[in-house]
C-alpha cells in the first residue's frame, strides 16, 4: 500500500493534529491541579507568595486551555471529514462518550473558568477557591470520558453488532472497559508530571539567572516534590498497564518488544535493536535473557507471543513503536533519577545552588511532554491495523476521499497550526521567561486600573516584548 494514499494521509493528518492537541490538555490538567494547591495553601497560610505563584501560573494555564479547546474542535470535524466509516460504524458508542464529556466536563470548566481568571475582587475568597477546584475537577472529568472513549477503541467490550454497526449493549462495560483504569491513571499522572517539569524548568531558568526570591524557590521545590511522589508511582502504573496490554493486545506487546519468535522457557528483552518487518527479525539486537519474562509476566520463565504468531496483516508496525516506547521508558527513568538527586541535594542544602542540577532541570523541561507524545504514538500505532481493536479495521474506517483532497487539507493544517499554535507556545515561553514577580504583593491589590489589574491575564505595567 503506497505511503501517500488517502488512508495514510488521513492517519498522518489526525496524528499531526492530535499531537498538537494532546500537549495543551496535558498542561491544563496538570496546571489546574497545581493552581488548586497554590490557592489552597494561600487561603490556609495567607502567605502572598502562593498568591503570586497562582497569579503567574494561571496565565500559562489559560493559554494552554484556550489552545486545547481550539485544537480539540478541529478533531471533531476530522471524524466526519476523514473518518466517516468509523463515525458511521462506531459513532453510536464513541459519539455518546464524547457528548458526555462535553455535558459533564466542558460546561463545568467553561462555567467556572471565568470566575477563576476574572473573579479576583469580585467574588469572595472561598467562592474563588471553589471555582478553581471546579476547573481542576472538570479537567479530570474530561480526562475520564476521553480516555474511556479511546480505551474502548483499544479493548472494546459491552457492544453488539447490528446491521454492521457497533451499538451499546452494556454501558458499564463500555465505559469501564479492561484497559480504561490503567490508561486513565497513566494519562493523568503523565499530565501532572509534564506540568511539574515545566514549573521546575521555569524556576531553574530564573535560578540560573541569579533570582533567589521565594516564588522561584518554592516553584522549584514544589515541582521536585511532585516528581518525587509521582515518578515512581507512574512506573508502577506503567508496569500494571503493560500486564493489561499483554493480556488484551498481545500483538502490540510483541511489536513494542521487537519479538518475532515465541520463546519457551523464558523470554529475552531486546534493549535496543532495529525491527525489520520484511525480514521478520530484529537486527543488531542487544538482548538480556529472561528479562522480558520478568518485566511482562513477573516470572522467570513467562511466555510472550511473538509477532509470527499473528497474521502479517494484523501486525502493528514494530520499528516505530519499538523506539517510541523506549523513548518514553528512558525518559521515565531519567525523571526518577532527577527526583532522587533533587532529594539528596535538598538534604545537603544545595538544591538552590547546584547550577549543574539546575541546567539539567532546564533541559528536562519538555521531557514530560515528549514522553507523553512517545507514549501516545506507542499506544495508537500499536493498535493498528485496527480502529476498534479486533472489530473494525482502519482501512474500513476512512472516508471515500482521494489522496489529493486529504493531502491539501493536511498542508493547510500544517501551515495554520504552526502559525497559530506556534505563536501560542512562543507566548507561553515568553511569560515563563519573565517568571512570577519577585514582589509577593504584585497583582494582589489592584490600583490605577482595577478592572485590568484584578484580572490575572493582564498586567498594564508588563510587556512581553
Amino acid at each position: 500500500m503506497p505511503i501517500l494514499d488517502a488512508i495514510h494521509l488521513a492517519r498522518l493528518q489526525f496524528a499531526f493534529t492530535v499531537s498538537f492537541h494532546i500537549i495543551f490538555p496535558a498542561i491544563s490538567i496538570g496546571m489546574a491541579g497545581f493552581l488548586a494547591v497554590l490557592e489552597g495553601l494561600w487561603l490556609k497560610t495567607r502567605d502572598d507568595v502562593y498568591h503570586e505563584m497562582f497569579f503567574f501560573w494561571s496565565k500559562i494555564f489559560a493559554i494552554g486551555f484556550g489552545m486545547g479547546v481550539v485544537s480539540g474542535v478541529v478533531m471533531s470535524y476530522e471524524f466526519g471529514a476523514n473518518w466517516a466509516g468509523f463515525s458511521n460504524k462506531a459513532g453510536a458508542i464513541t459519539g455518546a462518550l464524547l457528548t458526555y464529556e462535553v455535558l459533564t466536563a466542558f460546561f463545568l470548566e467553561a462555567g467556572f473558568l471565568g470566575v477563576m481568571l476574572f473573579g479576583w475582587g469580585r467574588v469572595g475568597k472561598r467562592a474563588h477557591f471553589l471555582a478553581t477546584l471546579m476547573v481542576a475537577v472538570g479537567t479530570l472529568i474530561s480526562t475520564f470520558w476521553i480516555l474511556s472513549s479511546n480505551s474502548f477503541m483499544q479493548t472494546p467490550q459491552g457492544y453488539a453488532i447490528e446491521n454492521g454497526k457497533l451499538v451499546p449493549a452494556d454501558w458499564f462495560k463500555i465505559v469501564f472497559n479492561p484497559s480504561f483504569p490503567y490508561r486513565l491513571v497513566h494519562m493523568t499522572l503523565a499530565a501532572y508530571i509534564s506540568s511539574a517539569f515545566l514549573v521546575a524548568a521555569c524556576a531553574a531558568w530564573h535560578l540560573l539567572k541569579g533570582r533567589r526570591d521565594a516564588a522561584i524557590k518554592r516553584s522549584f521545590s514544589m515541582a521536585l516534590w511532585i516528581l518525587l511522589l509521582l515518578a515512581p508511582l507512574q512506573i508502577l502504573v506503567g508496569d500494571a498497564h503493560g500486564l493489561n496490554t499483554r493480556e488484551y493486545q498481545p500483538a502490540k506487546i510483541a511489536a513494542i518488544e521487537g519479538l518475532w519468535e515465541t520463546e519457551h522457557g523464558g523470554t529475552s528483552l531486546n534493549l535496543i535493536g532495529f525491527p525489520d518487518m520484511q525480514a521478520e527479525e530484529t537486527k543488531y539486537a542487544i538482548r538480556v535473557p529472561h528479562l522480558g519474562s520478568l518485566i511482562l509476566t513477573h516470572s522467570w520463565d513467562g511466555e510472550i507471543k511473538g509477532l509470527k504468531e499473528f497474521p502479517a496483516e494484523d501486525r502493528p508496525y514494530s520499528p516505530l513503536v519499538f523506539w517510541t516506547f523506549r523513548i518514553m521508558a528512558g525518559l521515565g527513568m531519567l525523571m526518577l533519577l532527577m527526583a532522587v538527586v533533587a532529594l539528596l541535594l535538598r538534604r545537603g542544602g544545595r538544591l538552590y545552588e547546584s547550577r549543574w542540577f539546575q541546567r539539567w532541570a532546564l533541559l528536562m523541561g519538555p521531557s514530560g511532554l515528549i514522553a507523553l507524545l512517545a507514549g501516545w504514538i506507542t499506544t495508537e500505532v500499536g493498535r493498528q491495523p485496527w480502529t476498534v481493536y479486533g472489530v473494525l479495521r482502519t482501512v474500513d474506517s476512512v472516508s471515500p476521499l482521494d489522496a489529493q483532497q486529504v493531502g491539501v487539507s493536511l498542508l493547510i493544517f500544517v501551515v495554520v497550526y504552526f502559525l497559530v499554535f506556534g505563536t501560542g507556545i512562543y507566548y507561553m515561553l515568553k511569560l515563563m521567561k519573565m517568571g512570577p514577580s519577585a514582589d509577593p504583593h504584585h497583582g494582589s491589590t489592584p490600583h490605577h486600573h482595577p478592572a485590568l489589574e484584578s484580572n490575572p491575564m493582564f498586567h498594564p505595567n508588563e510587556s512581553i516584548d
